[in-house]
């Protein structure tokens, strides 16, 4: 996310090399500069936050840190417009979402996320189908609202989008349900019929959140198609799809900025996990380089139940830990979303994150191998690792379609992992691991 401006900003701040060096600092925005129209940002905002920048920096006195203040300064500001609340609940349920977008920007996709992520707030979420000019699109919400178990309002029957919108909520309120979603038809361009019929489902249902779903590699277009929007619908917030893959960022302030309508929530990958509030300091800080610990601990809270994780913790201690309690903690993992997106919420690893490919825990070739090994294992081998002689290795490594070497080399590693975490458990532990990650000049809170 914001990957090539990250680098950017990087490159900018290293230009500053000496203090009160009025040359440095014009190398240093003239590299900004570049780097902000390169990523699609409209050349007023690029000569707005320049001009705010070098003037600032100059009155506090040219540096690298005079620099960076007034960089993170301006460009949370720029991104701050009133509304930037994430999800706000109506006074009497259910709070009904329009999302509206253009084909091709994840529109669907999103209205799951989005569902999801209301969900795991122990909220009750309906999801209602009115999208009826493309053919898939009932049957993509019957796939992801089935393997995200989230419940579906569907009419195939019905070809008046309004009819099924009405149907679901009336279907929601008779459900106690707290939260409908309603995706609707989109188009590769905006027309009349298009608007007309948004306007119309808008109209009979009367939402509370108009949610436009933009596509982040389109740039300055996608500004231009929200302006749109706002205009027939009056949108009261913007979902930012896409930004795993290579966004030119210009998107963010310009909807921001030009438009001052809130960014709502961020798309960072293609599973549930991958979504998140925009909150701009947050955004900021990562696009500074300097990560979002605030909002990985956030994920994980919500993730990880504090009573397993003391019972882990416990178990860990006593040297305990089995493969059961690896396959469990491998499921929580996939719901955190892609692993470049955590990476990128830890200080000082924005750059690896940027250079990697992402990890798909769920589908790598080594992750299936090991789901094979442990599958293969009868009921007492997965509680007690201890069990698994040659013979059973043999065993093992037949039922998995594997070789006895790979078996091995996977058991040892899981051995040596067990007792790494035992070893860092403890308060001395943790210590010890501080010391270590400070020697490799790893970042942890001090």
């Amino acid at each position: 996310m914001f990957g090539a401006l990250t680098e950017s900003f990087k490159s900018a701040i290293n230009k500053i090399r000496f203090a009160d060096d009025e040359k440095s600092l014009k190398k240093a925005m003239d590299t900004l500069k570049k780097s902000l129209l390169r990523a699609d940002v409209h050349h007023k905002v690029v000569r707005e936050l320049i001009k705010t920048v070098e003037i600032e920096t100059k009155k506090a006195g040219i540096g690298k840190e005079s620099f960076l203040r007034s960089m993170r300064d301006n460009l949370t500001s720029m991104l701050t417009v009133p509304g930037n609340q994430g999800f706000v609940f109506a006074s009497k349920a259910p709070t009904v979402v329009l999302m509206a977008g253009l084909q091709g920007s994840g529109k669907t996709t999103t209205t799951i996320k989005l569902a999801n992520f209301i969900k795991e707030k122990q909220k009750k979420v309906l999801v209602a189908a009115c999208d009826l000019q493309r053919l898939a699109a009932i049957e993509q919400l019957k796939q992801l609202g089935e393997q995200y178990e989230i419940d579906l309002y569907y009419n195939e029957d019905e070809k008046n989008p309004v009819t099924v919108a009405k149907e679901a909520v009336k279907k929601a309120k008779d459900g106690l349900y707290d939260v409908l979603i309603v995706d609707t038809a989109g188009r590769l361009a905006i027309d009349e019929e298009l608007m007309d019929e948004i306007k119309a489902v808008s109209s009979a249902i009367k939402p509370d959140e108009v949610f436009y779903v933009a596509d982040s590699l389109t740039g300055q277009d996608s500004v231009r198609t929200a302006d749109s929007f706002n205009k027939y619908l009056g949108i009261t917030g913007v979902i930012l799809t896409k930004y795993d893959g290579d966004s030119k960022g210009g998107v963010a302030l310009g909807i921001a900025h030009q438009l001052q309508i809130p960014l709502r929530f961020i798309g960072t990958g293609e599973k549930a996990g991958d979504f998140e509030p925009f909150l701009p300091d947050r955004i900021v800080g990562r696009l500074m380089g300097e990560g979002d610990l605030i909002s990985l601990a956030e994920k994980t809270a919500n993730i990880i139940d504090e009573k397993q994780a003391k019972k882990l913790t416990s178990k860990i201690k006593k040297g305990q830990f089995n493969f059961n309690d690896f396959l469990e903690q491998m499921e929580s993992m996939k719901k955190l979303g892609s692993m470049k997106n955590i990476m990128g919420m830890i200080p000082g690893m924005s750059g690896m994150a940027n250079k990697i490919k992402d990890m798909d825990l769920e589908n790598s070739v080594e992750m299936k191998r090991i789901k094979a090994m442990i599958s293969s294992m009868t009921k007492k081998e997965r509680e007690n690792p201890d069990l698994l002689n040659n013979a059973r290795k043999r065993r093992l490594a037949n039922g998995a379609g594997l070789s006895q070497l790979e078996v091995n080399k996977f058991l040892k590693q899981f051995k040596n992992a067990a007792k790494m975490a035992k070893k860092f458990s403890g308060k001395k532990g943790m210590k010890d691991l501080q010391n270590l990650m400070a020697g490799q000049n790893m970042p942890y809170p001090r």
